[in-house]
């Protein structure tokens, strides 16, 4: 507890992170604070089950052969750089209506960084595949009681051997050119881009071949809709600017203001995001316009957008309300949802999310 709090302390002493346990660690990046693609380590979403462990410097591989690799010997080895977006498979899960229980995050449960490992493939080459191999399980260091549970046990999850074999699927020991973070899953965390975070073990310990699909508690009853694993990451656009509840002071009967902010999906590339403005509580069959979005450097890595847009003060009073919405489409023709699907455990709630705002004259 005394850990996490100092972290705590230190993090929102710089008001770049909102805490919301202390232990487990869980904290949502700031949004409005990002600035550029890249999320800096100390701003990047921290997503904990357990107590935060001491990672450990050696992985256990359990292959054809049962072998063991150094922290050491895994930097030696030849290595890529992929830029990931990462988001909690709960973000947003606080504005499902009716409530459902777990980590009530808003839209900050997500962040973009550039992890450096070996590709899964090549450490799964060092201790040889079986031929009759389903799936590769993961287990984490961090351990503890789940709620309903009422055992301890590891942070484990799987995955189908052919999506393990994917080249950007890795063993991380870097993130943005230092090594990860411990609150990050440091020094060793499995990265597999493209897919929500839970996926991604973090203070990777051990690795195991399976013949069967693998059914523990992480992969079966939890992280599942309607009794399927959850997988790629669904399209989401976020409105970074201007914040929830800010006021802009327009000068004039129609100011312009800008709405920046961020869109990903882990089933392809951005292709637009829409934006919509109007009076606070319009029906969503406004007049949509499409935004401005900046490069996309990885697949797997979000993508700025923007839009300067006038906003009419309709109303014949000084001050008006307006709402803004941003919806994402990928490049497969996924779209973000006006309304959240709703389900028991809050996961994958990708609905467009209004942001209230109140311009002046």
């Amino acid at each position: 507890m005394l850990e996490a709090a100092r972290w705590q302390t230190h993090h929102v002493s710089q008001r770049d992170l909102l805490v919301l346990t202390e232990e487990p660690l869980n904290a949502e990046t700031r949004l409005d604070r990002q600035r550029g693609v890249i999320t800096p380590a100390g701003r990047h979403y921290v997503r904990s089950h357990f107590p935060i462990p001491i990672g450990p410097t050696v992985l256990e591989l359990d292959g054809a052969r049962r072998i063991e690799l150094s922290l050491a010997e895994i930097r030696a080895m030849p290595s890529r750089t992929v830029r990931v977006t990462l988001e909690c498979a709960g973000n947003g899960r606080r504005f499902l209506e009716p409530a459902v229980p777990g980590e009530q995050w808003g839209l900050g449960a997500v962040g973009t960084a550039e992890w450096t490992g070996v590709p899964l493939a090549r450490l799964l080459e060092e201790a040889g595949l079986r031929p009759n191999t389903a799936e590769v399980l993961f287990r984490g260091a961090d351990r503890g009681i789940p709620k309903d549970l009422h055992r301890e046990i590891a942070f484990e999850r799987s995955l189908p051997i052919a999506d393990a074999l994917r080249e950007d699927v890795m063993v991380a020991y870097a993130m943005n050119g230092a090594p990860v973070a411990r609150e990050h899953g440091g020094p060793l965390r499995l990265v597999v881009a493209g897919w929500y975070g839970m996926a991604s073990v973090k203070w990777l310990a051990a690795i195991a071949l399976l013949e069967r699909p693998f059914s523990g508690f992480f992969q079966a009853d939890r992280y599942v809709i309607d009794g399927r694993p959850l997988r790629e990451i669904a399209p989401r656009a976020v409105i970074a600017s201007p914040a929830e509840g800010a006021v802009i002071n327009g000068g004039e009967k129609a100011p312009t203001i800008e709405v920046r902010g961020y869109a990903w999906s882990g089933a392809g590339r951005i292709a637009k995001v829409e934006i919509m403005a109007g009076p606070a509580g319009a029906s969503a069959a406004e007049t949509w316009r499409e935004a401005t979005l900046g490069e996309q450097a990885s697949p797997y890595s979000w993508r700025e957008f923007s839009l300067r847009t006038l906003v009419a003060l309709d109303n014949g009073g000084p001050e008006m309300d307006v709402g803004l919405m941003a919806r994402a489409t990928d490049e497969t023709g996924n779209a973000q949802p006006l309304g959240a699907r709703w389900n028991a455990l809050g996961y994958a709630n990708n609905a467009v999310h209004p942001v209230r705002i109140r311009i002046r004259a």
